[in-house]
């Protein structure tokens, strides 16, 4: 089991774009349980990412709650970082 922010990041090399609740839907099975598993901390881990060149917005809507929700994708180099760095 990675920790949870390679968990976050390794999500991305698997998905076109996701965005903080989906990630936490699709990890919510292994790291539900973890006290960094807060939407705010996974916005912080998604915006850290993108700071570092790992992954970049690809759109905005409004979900349900009318809450912007923020998606983000790993592009080509950034997903080939992830790879290189989390086996």
């Amino acid at each position: 089991m990675y920790p949870l922010n390679y968990a976050i990041l390794k999500h991305f090399t698997k998905v076109k774009e996701a965005s903080a609740e989906s990630v936490m839907e699709a990890l919510k099975g292994q790291y539900g349980d973890f006290k960094a598993f807060k939407k705010g901390e996974i916005i912080n881990a998604l915006m850290t990412a993108e700071a570092n060149g790992l992954l970049e917005e690809s759109r905005f809507e409004l979900n349900s709650n009318q809450e912007l929700e923020v998606f983000y994708r790993a592009h080509k180099e950034g997903a080939a970082t992830i790879n290189q760095y989390i086996k």
